[in-house]
């Protein structure tokens, strides 16, 4: 009688299990594809061959094999729909949620703001639907089928904001150099809510913003200002009823009527008075305090999508500082949410006012990341789909080809013409996005261009950064995208990061050999702030971030190098020089310091310096970007600092991923 062959076999055959990550989680077969399986590929998931950060943890564990799930289960919808309307290929982005957290998990009750949504059966469905009882606003599917017509368009690398309409003032020049012509009504004035709690009154001798700007900037003749350097009207026509942006105001200098209820009449005062000048800090110094009336005032008063979005970030603001307990203004902020959405699918159904359109969408993307809490759990639409739609808008309005053909203001400045300020604000967003995202830019090769032939493209008088850093952080997340597709060897990998690195030289090389090596000051013994200092200080900080970044790619990446702590404690040194608190511009530096805390170390210079700045900032430093920031890198150290758990290199990304965070920290 033959003996029974050994039960080992199948244990051993059990043991030596291959497969992706991904697969293994969900416990299905896996083909092993590269560089990513059938399964994934299809799902569209993220194939992880080499052991994830999330695998060793059992909680983490349950939350990715929930966030696949959910995955799958917005795939699957999107192909049922496909099958079922002819809209609904182009099916909208969910309103869900962009950080969930155990404390938030259970639905509002009969009078709260959101109800769980319908059944696939539907024809389209959104994670948390609005009850129009509570929003006042119709729930048109067809309407919402017709936004995201706009936010699923394929690109080669899988993955506010503003034009004002009514610039149409002479260009005026001094010494050849185009100057700005400024409207004078509020050149040295600013809003006050006026007694009676109804509207906005123009206070004179009153300033806006942080800093004094009859002297926190300088002269004209002092740095880049000089130029009209954004176009902030381009491709707009003017209304008829509208001749120049003076006549927005009234004679005496009020503000320009803007079309609210009365209801919501405080949120607007309170997003003028509080939130403006958490949005655009760079900007508005190179405008010297002019930043609301040239950007935000012409767009609330055409734009009533945009005025949506304006009023549910102000109350966002209202509740993440306390000034309003949640129960209250919970229904203010999903009900302008949502009004915000219906707007954008009336104007997409329509099919006009396609840069309306963009500057809201851009403005429910950028706003969002000036407040709100990080545990938020308010459903929303996450900022990635937003950019979808932003990014279908862009190509249709052809503005990188105006982009393209912006030649340096250092060459004639008489013939410069500014870039178009949506293009501006689109790159800034869609650069350090692709970071977030793990994935190259939307429009990478137009930044490659603008890098080969040294364009200007207004990044760095919109958010502080030299253009030419701007474009290299893009190759760099283009080349961490050929990483982890598996499309380089290991060789050709580190040649790309010594070429990437000798540019990021040269960027440093060009500064000095135009500016000098001396770096003064960026606060004058005046008080007033040097633009030109401010922005070499800030290019800097974010050079340095960026060869961090890129020795992350190199195999083999360890935060523990030695020369990975010298260059923190050089990034120090550079962020040393910049205004800290709530008057500075730490809030204007937050990808930096997510680059830089994801590979310190425990007790390091770094991480010391980082949590002396987050005191500065007080309680406005546990909101918007900088609040999700520390909150991601909190969970960073905690896992790169226990040995048994630590991987020793750059795991942000999958960190947030396994939390179900959609960040855009910027």
């Amino acid at each position: 009688m033959q003996p029974k062959a050994p039960k080992t076999s199948t244990k051993t055959h059990r043991r030596s299990r291959t497969g992706c990550f991904t697969c293994r989680l969900r416990r299905k077969k896996c083909d092993e594809g590269k560089p990513l399986c059938k399964a994934c590929k299809h799902l569209g998931l993220s194939c992880e061959y080499k052991r994830p950060v999330w695998w060793s943890n059992v909680d983490q564990r349950k939350r990715q094999k929930e966030a696949i799930k959910m995955l799958i289960k917005r795939t699957k919808l999107s192909e049922k729909v496909a099958q079922v309307s002819p809209l609904s290929a182009d099916s909208p982005p969910e309103l869900s949620r962009s950080a969930p957290t155990s404390d938030c998990t259970s639905d509002l009750g009969p009078s709260g703001s959101r109800r769980r949504s319908s059944s696939i059966e539907s024809g389209y469905s959104l994670e948390y639907e609005l009850d129009e009882s509570v929003t006042g606003i119709p729930i048109d599917g067809q309407n919402i089928h017709a936004y995201h017509a706009h936010s699923q368009i394929q690109h080669p690398y899988p993955f506010g904001a503003f034009d004002v309409d009514v610039m149409t003032e002479k260009q005026t020049f001094i010494n050849s150099y185009p100057v700005r012509k400024n409207s004078s009504a509020f050149t040295t004035t600013a809003f006050r809510r006026n007694s009676y709690g109804g509207g906005l009154s123009v206070a004179p001798g009153d300033t806006y913003n942080q800093f004094d700007m009859s002297s926190a900037v300088g002269s004209p003749e002092e740095g880049f200002e000089n130029f009209q350097f954004l176009d902030f009207a381009f491709g707009q026509p003017t209304p008829s009823s509208i001749s120049t942006t003076s006549d927005l105001f009234s004679s005496t200098g009020s503000v320009p009527y803007i079309p609210v209820e009365d209801s919501d009449r405080s949120l607007l005062d309170h997003f003028l008075e509080s939130v403006v000048r958490l949005i655009f800090p760079i900007l508005d110094i190179n405008l010297q305090g002019l930043a609301r009336q040239e950007v935000v005032l012409p767009a609330l008063a055409t734009n009533k999508c945009y005025m949506h979005c304006c009023l549910s970030i102000a109350a966002l603001h209202l509740k993440s500082s306390h000034q309003i307990p949640s129960e209250y203004i919970d229904q203010d902020i999903m009900r302008h949410r949502y009004a915000t959405i219906a707007e954008l699918c009336e104007a997409l159904k329509n099919d006009a006012d396609h840069l309306q359109i963009l500057e809201a969408t851009l403005g429910m993307i950028l706003f969002q990341c000036s407040v709100g809490h990080p545990d938020d759990c308010l459903p929303d639409i996450p900022w990635h789909s937003h950019f979808q739609a932003v990014t279908s808008l862009v190509q249709k309005l052809d503005l990188p080809r105006a982009l393209d053909e912006i030649t340096s203001p250092g060459g004639n400045p008489v013939q410069f013409t500014p870039p178009p300020f949506n293009m501006t604000l689109t790159a800034w967003i869609d650069i350090f996005g692709a970071t977030m995202l793990g994935r190259a830019p939307q429009f990478a090769d137009t930044y490659r261009e603008k890098h080969l032939s040294r364009g200007h493209s207004g990044l760095q008088e919109l958010m502080g950064c030299d253009d030419q850093v701007m474009y290299l952080i893009s190759e760099i997340a283009c080349l961490e995208a050929l990483k982890t597709d598996n499309m380089l060897s290991d060789m050709d990998l580190c040649e790309h990061v010594k070429s990437l690195a000798s540019k990021i030289d040269e960027t440093e090389d060009m500064i000095i050999a135009a500016k000098g090596l001396h770096v003064p000051p960026v606060v004058r013994p005046n008080g007033s702030i040097d633009q030109s200092a401010l922005s070499r200080h800030m290019t800097a900080a974010f050079r340095y971030a960026a060869r961090i970044y890129l020795c992350s790619l190199v195999p083999g990446f360890d935060r523990n190098q030695i020369q990975v702590k010298e260059l923190l404690n050089k990034l120090v040194a550079t962020l040393e020089q910049i205004p800290a608190g709530v008057d500075g511009f730490d809030r204007s530096l937050v990808w930096v310091y997510l680059i830089g805390g994801s590979v310190s170390t425990e007790g390091s210079l770094f991480r010391q310096f980082l949590c002396r700045r987050g005191q500065m900032l007080g309680m406005e430093g546990t909101d918007g970007s900088w609040g999700r920031m520390f909150r991601l890198l909190g969970e960073v150290w905690r896992i790169e600092d226990n040995p048994a758990t630590a991987m020793g290199g750059c795991r942000w990304r999958e960190i947030m991923f396994a939390n179900g965070w959609d960040f855009l920290l910027i």
